[in-house]
């Protein structure tokens, strides 16, 4: 037999119209009551009233049965809060025609949910109800899984950043306080943390994750949340009834427990953190708003290597932070930056040899930013990469206008700075060559200045660095000497060409008898590696003139000129190239 799919079946159009009832074709005559509800799959009653609060089941299918197993809806409701038997019999009482609503009982399993509905029947005499309950236990167990998904770090199973503000509502709306109890919020930061995951894998850093969290919530109080709220962050809410006193205690016990090794494979890896704490005033404090001022307490605590208490304010300077951030990422996508450059004067023959440029940022909505706050924005974010690259084009494309305004090469050079944290980031030897090939000037003009931590970083990164800019014929000069913590070794090995004496010496040798002798030791030392030597911070002609006479070669500061725009800083050259005497 021809085999023909369901979908290709003939269908004949029936003549006979579909056949109605009769007048005298009721329920009671076509099935009693009870052969109804049989036919319901979920437990399904007819209920009456049968005095004024008695509610009384007429039938009752077998699931209705096997589910209540009672006669008495009063019996029933005796399992569930007086809530549900409230919605109930206030349906029964209302002129509703019917109703929905939840209902929760305890099971031999657990907590047990049904949707129960109930509707009034259309019968002459008492009133009838018929009543029907959908078992939703499997939907509300599924339901809670995926809430627990959502609200907890799938890795230690402790709350995550969502569920570590739930657990924080529910303890402050349910939980008796005394009047004078506060409460606390200590963000916990590991330190090295990515080092682990870049020299061991990722697997050993989900390890060391696990058994960080087992240790931290070994130091618990009862009561007390504990949650990953972050990559390598965690965060405690702490119930404090003596205050501060309270929180120093648990970040004492949080050092003991991470002060022993962690065991990774072969390693013992101690564990280093950056802990900072933020109180509440009061129990109306918004938590979210508590837990913000304990990150950005652990990050003032990242630098200083100590627990930080949240002082007033530092929220904010998180915020602006953010904010410089933003706008700085948008400024160096679309120029908003510029170059200040401030002479550098021979002290011997007033010449101006170069000039250092230095960046300077005046933003529509901020305002003027100082370098020293958008230079740490950069840092810290990342972006002082960009900036670094930015800095590098911009200063060697300035020579190359210099130069065309002048009709030939001018006789002097730009330095430019570089951060620790660029050099360990960016390609900069690649920088510089990018930087000079586009401009078409020499790599004689243009100095690159580092300080002494960037060398103490990475020795090794660095003095690979230095001989590739050496490769490019760039000087190099090594900023705020005499501030950290060079070794003379290390300092005659590397192709150094320039020292540049800190302006805290600079300034203040006039008053200063050490200071003095100390510019004087930078000057021999100098002399006798065959370095040249800038002091910054000249303010006055009297530490020009001192400098002058010590054999100093090069000197900067507001006394001869200050940070100025490309175009003043050709006319400031055009004006001195005759070569003004101090």
């Amino acid at each position: 037999m021809e085999s023909i799919a369901a979908c290709n079946w003939p269908v004949n159009r029936s003549s006979v119209d579909p056949l109605g009832g009769g007048d005298d074709a009721h329920i009671d005559q076509m099935a009693a009551g009870r052969q109804w509800l049989a036919a319901i799959p979920q437990p399904a009653a007819i209920l009456s009233l049968r005095d004024e609060d008695d509610i009384f089941v007429l039938e009752a299918n077998a699931a209705f049965t096997d589910s209540f197993r009672s006669r008495r809806i009063s019996q029933i409701m005796e399992q569930v809060a007086a809530e549900w038997r409230d919605r109930v019999n206030s349906f029964i009482q209302s002129d509703r025609v019917c109703d929905s609503f939840e209902l929760r009982r305890d099971g031999p399993l657990g907590p047990e949910y049904f949707m129960c509905t109930i509707g009034r029947l259309p019968v002459d005499g008492p009133a009838q109800f018929l009543f029907t309950a959908i078992d939703r236990t499997s939907d509300r167990t599924i339901e809670k899984n995926l809430r627990r998904e959502l609200l907890s770090d799938g890795l230690t199973a402790l709350p995550n950043r969502t569920g570590f503000g739930e657990e924080i509502d529910d303890r402050l709306s349910n939980t008796v306080w005394p009047d004078n109890a506060q409460f606390g919020i200590i963000a916990i930061d590991l330190s090295r943390f990515s080092r682990v995951n870049e020299s061991l894998g990722p697997m050993a850093g989900d390890e060391l994750l696990i058994t960080v969290a087992k240790r931290l919530k070994s130091s618990l109080r009862q009561g007390d949340v504990l949650a990953r709220i972050g990559g390598n962050d965690f965060a405690i809410f702490a119930r404090l009834n003596n205050g501060l006193s309270d929180a120093l205690h648990i970040v004492q016990r949080i050092r003991e427990a991470l002060s022993s090794p962690i065991r990774l494979s072969d390693l013992q890896i101690r564990v280093d953190c950056a802990i900072g704490c933020a109180l509440s005033i009061d129990l109306q404090d918004d938590p979210d708003d508590v837990v913000r001022k304990a990150q950005a307490a652990v990050k003032i605590a990242k630098r200083s290597g100590k627990v930080e208490i949240y002082r007033n304010g530092v929220l904010k300077e998180a915020q602006r932070r953010f904010s410089i951030e933003s706008r700085l990422r948008e400024a160096l996508a679309h120029g908003g930056l510029t170059l200040a450059y401030q002479p550098l004067i021979h002290l011997q023959t007033g010449e101006i040899t170069g000039f250092e440029a230095l960046a300077r940022w005046n933003d529509p909505e901020l305002g003027h930013v100082p370098p020293v706050e958008f230079i740490a924005v950069a840092e810290e974010s990342g972006l002082i990469t960009s900036l670094g690259r930015w800095a590098a084009y911009e200063a060697a494309q300035a020579l190359s206008r210099w130069d065309v305004r002048f009709g030939q090469p001018l006789p002097v050079g730009v330095n430019v700075n570089l951060s620790p944290i660029q050099m360990a980031r960016d390609d900069v030897a690649s920088m510089f060559e990018e930087a000079l090939r586009y401009s078409g000037i020499a790599g004689s003009r243009l100095t690159a200045e580092l300080t002494e931590s960037a060398i103490i970083a990475d020795p090794d990164k660095a003095r690979k660095l230095l001989f590739a800019l050496k490769d490019l014929q760039m000087p190099i000069a090594m900023d705020d000497f005499g501030t950290g913590f060079s070794n003379l070794a290390s300092l005659h090995s590397l192709p150094i060409d320039i020292l540049k004496i800190d302006r805290s010496f600079v300034s203040s040798m006039a008053e200063d008898r050490d200071k003095a002798v100390i510019v004087r030791t930078i000057l021999s030392l100098a002399e006798s590696l065959n370095l040249k030597v800038t002091a910054e911070g000249i303010e006055t002609q009297e530490l020009a003139l001192a400098l002058q006479q010590m054999g100093c070669w090069q000197g900067q500061g507001y006394y001869f000129a200050k940070p100025m725009t490309e175009a003043d800083a050709f006319d400031y050259w055009r004006a001195r190239w005759n070569f003004e005497t101090i």
